[in-house]
């Protein structure tokens, strides 16, 4: 008979930053979903906005905690990352909005938009990473 792992027990302040931490990227998105609204039949260009500038933080975030940060606080990867970005970023409404331009009947801005979306952010986030490794004289996460 196998044994499974026991899960991890739950941390309430880990709870409490992704909470607080969401509740900020959400509020961020909404201010740019108000601020670049779209038609149905256009580019929702504040979703790809939000999305893009997400990963490009996230690849920034990473190198930051793992590679230049000697000791960061263990709350602040749950906290910018799966909070504040993971608020702030929406596949959710990336997918709906695929839908809806196929729906609206403009198939290659919907498919444009899915590819184009998907690209640019795996670009944005090895860009985020880059960058941050030449601004603080890492290479390939070495020092």
């Amino acid at each position: 008979m196998t044994e499974f792992a026991r899960p991890a027990p739950i941390d309430a302040r880990v709870v409490a930053v992704v909470a607080v931490g969401g509740g900020i990227g959400a509020v961020a998105r909404y201010g740019l979903a108000v601020w670049l609204p779209h038609r149905p039949e256009s580019v929702p260009w504040g979703t790809f906005l939000a999305n893009v500038t997400g990963c490009l933080a996230i690849g920034v975030l990473m190198v930051l905690i793992t590679e230049v940060w000697r000791s960061p606080h263990r709350l602040i990867r749950p906290f910018l990352g799966v909070g504040v970005l993971g608020g702030f970023t929406t596949f959710s409404s990336y997918s709906a909005e695929v839908r809806t331009l196929l729906e609206s009947g403009t198939t290659a801005v919907a498919f444009g938009y899915l590819v184009g979306t998907v690209v640019v952010c795996l670009g944005a986030v090895v860009a985020g990473m880059g960058l941050t490794r030449r601004i603080t004289g890492r290479r390939d996460g070495t020092t």
